[in-house]
């Protein structure tokens, strides 16, 4: 056999179709290469040109840091110019808890280069639970230059921790005036939430307080300012290089008040340890002179968030505090509604002013013996005396013959049972009883034995020293009724434009001057003669007053009230109404002295003494002594 005969197990490959398979598959190789680089281009293009400003813009944004400026918060100043609320700038030791590996750990150790307190810490864990961890939360405020200067040096110990310089909010007069002015504190989220509904909140970035009660919430538009801008340049490390431009923010505007720093002081300490309220208004604007809660808070304890321990005092006090007495509290009125009663009975024509009643020291109706408080019978008694020596049977029978629902009718002119429209938020309504109101509140209906106690100002009757000052006032302004407001006008801070707060009188209620006269006439004799004669015995100038004790709890029939005998929360309130000049009456006040019996003995005193000062300039001895 040859050599050439062909071994079956061998294949003869064929060079040219392998080569050509090899060159299609290099072929759709390259397509797909080129396809890659097609798709690559396309994106380099669609990058480079479509999105070039979207995409420098980010550029941008990671070369330049645009910073919110707060704004400097407006001041607040009494009529005399007096501060009550002002700004002053100091370093704060902040955490952001998001960035701290072991927040207790940190803290331990940051109080060993600055002094943390106790109370420092409790703030803060209050704060903490309140806020989100990325925010920046203060754990120390008020820093010294030697505390700052230690921090700075071991600042690279402490990831997540700042030393900041902030604007803080001061209140010099403390407590006196806590509640009309009020405080800021830190925002919530529920106030976050409000901003972004009213299309407020951009002008807030940067800023982490805002207005909580008092004045500093009813006028925080105009004591905010508006935010600034600035634009700076930061490096990789995010540290400012330089910085390119800045919009400066706009501080807020200034509040300049009716208020009498000095009177407020007065009437304040004038309750001596006494709870209560004091309210003074000049009649013949509005202008609310002295708006006294008694006992008051330190508002500076909010300014940096209140600690859990101060809250807890505060909120758990039983002597209410933080009740601002003065347009939230409720009281019945007492013998204080009997010069409004008079005048209604004048107003329907029920009964002349000189007819007399026999007031033989109870007053019967129904078979229940509504008794005086005094004990000697009166006798005969006619309007005018009526109101000087404050007889409380010609009052439950006059309200017998004028039925609930016209007492109602007319002492609504006045304001009694309706807010009375002023500068501050949170004031209450109190209770104006009448038929329609008692069916609304209990489904029942009104009996007659009811109205008999309103007429001397007990029953459902529950007004506030804010409502009875402000009817004092619009009596001592023979019926023109103008709205309370506290604020005098706003100062622009550039222009130093004023835009006052102009007295809006809301009715005149155009009552009969025979009619007004006589009650003028009788409140001016409860001063001479009458049941505050002692307090006035040596006034020189003329009052028109009048005196009122309120009951806290009922006495059953046939019991006599002995105060010695009741706890000391249950007994009566004292009451007192007046105005001065009696003839050109520039103030008008409503004094209630809580649980401290009558008003001739606790809150006549507090009341002579605002008006010492107002009329005369005189300084009183501290606190009013009771009669």
């Amino acid at each position: 056999m040859s050599d050439l005969s062909i071994n079956p197990g061998i294949e003869i490959r064929d060079s040219e179709r392998e080569l050509q398979r090899f060159r299609g598959r290099l072929a759709l190789l390259g397509v797909f290469v080129l396809v890659l680089f097609g798709l690559l281009f396309t994106r380099f293009a669609y990058l480079q040109v479509v999105r070039h400003s979207h995409y420098s813009t980010l550029a941008e944004a990671n070369r330049i840091s645009v910073l919110p400026i707060a704004p400097h918060r407006g001041v607040i100043f009494d009529r005399n110019g007096v501060l009550l609320a002002h700004n002053y700038s100091a370093y704060t030791l902040e955490i952001i808890p998001s960035k701290t590996d072991n927040l207790e750990t940190t803290i331990d150790e940051l109080a060993t280069i600055v002094e943390i307190t106790p109370r420092d810490r409790r703030r803060f864990r209050k704060l903490l639970e309140e806020s989100k961890r990325f925010e920046s939360l203060p754990i120390r405020t008020r820093l010294s230059d030697e505390e700052i200067a230690r921090f700075a040096v071991n600042r690279y110990r402490f990831p997540g921790v700042e030393a900041k310089a902030r604007l803080f909010r001061q209140y010099p007069q403390g407590e006196i005036f806590s509640h009309v002015v009020g405080h800021i504190g830190r925002i919530n989220q529920r106030e976050i939430e409000q901003l972004e509904k009213s299309g407020r909140l951009a002008n807030y970035r940067g800023s982490d307080y805002i207005g909580k009660i008092g004045l500093e919430q009813s006028y925080e538009a105009a004591l905010h300012g508006t935010t600034g801008v600035e634009e700076v340049e930061v490096d990789s490390g995010g540290r400012a290089v330089r910085v390119l431009s800045r919009t400066p923010p706009v501080s807020g505007n200034n509040l300049v008040l009716h208020l009498d720093a000095r009177l407020q002081e007065i009437a304040y300490n004038a309750f001596g340890d006494r709870r209560g309220a004091l309210v003074a208004i000049d009649p013949r604007t509005g202008g609310v002179l002295a708006l006294v809660s008694k006992p008051g808070f330190d508002p500076n304890l909010f300014v940096d968030g209140i600690d859990p321990q101060s809250w807890a005092e505060l909120n758990g006090s039983p002597d209410k505090p933080l009740l601002n007495r003065a347009a939230s509290g409720t009281y019945p009125p007492g013998s204080t509604f009997k010069p409004f009663m008079a005048l209604a009975a004048l107003f329907y024509g029920k009964r002349p002013p000189q007819q007399v009643i026999s007031d033989p020291g109870y007053f019967m109706f129904g078979g229940h013996r509504f008794r005086d408080g005094r004990p000697v019978p009166l006798g005969a008694v006619d309007m005018h005396r009526s109101i000087v020596v404050s007889s409380d049977v010609y009052y439950y029978s006059l309200a017998n013959e004028l039925g609930i629902d016209p007492i109602a009718r007319f002492m609504a002119l006045f304001g009694f049972g309706s807010r009375t429209g002023i500068d501050i938020a949170g004031e209450s309504a109190g209770v104006l009883p009448s038929t329609e109101w008692k069916y609304r509140r209990f489904k029942q209906k009104w009996y007659a034995g009811e109205t008999i106690s309103v007429g001397i100002g007990q029953g459902y009757n529950s007004y506030t020293p804010l409502q009875l000052a402000s009817a004092t006032a619009t009596l001592a302004n023979d019926g023109l009724m103008f709205r309370p407001h506290i604020v005098d006008y706003v100062e622009d801070i550039r222009t130093r434009e004023k835009t006052p707060v102009a007295p809006k009188p809301l009715r005149d209620l155009e009552l009969k001057p025979e009619h007004l006269k006589i009650v003028k006439d009788a409140m001016v004799g409860v001063n001479k003669e009458g049941t505050s004669a002692r307090v006035f015995a040596d006034a020189p100038y003329v009052a028109a007053g009048k005196t009122g004790t309120a009951q806290v709890i009922a006495i059953k029939q046939g019991e006599k009230y002995v105060e010695s005998r009741v706890a000391e929360r249950h007994r009566d309130h004292a009451w007192f109404i007046v105005y001065a000049p009696a003839e050109n009456p520039t103030i008008a006040l409503a004094v209630i002295a809580e649980n401290s019996g009558f008003g001739a003995r606790a809150a006549a005193p507090i009341a002579r003494q605002v008006l010492d000062y107002h009329m005369l300039g005189k300084l009183p001895k501290q606190p009013a002594e009771a009669d």
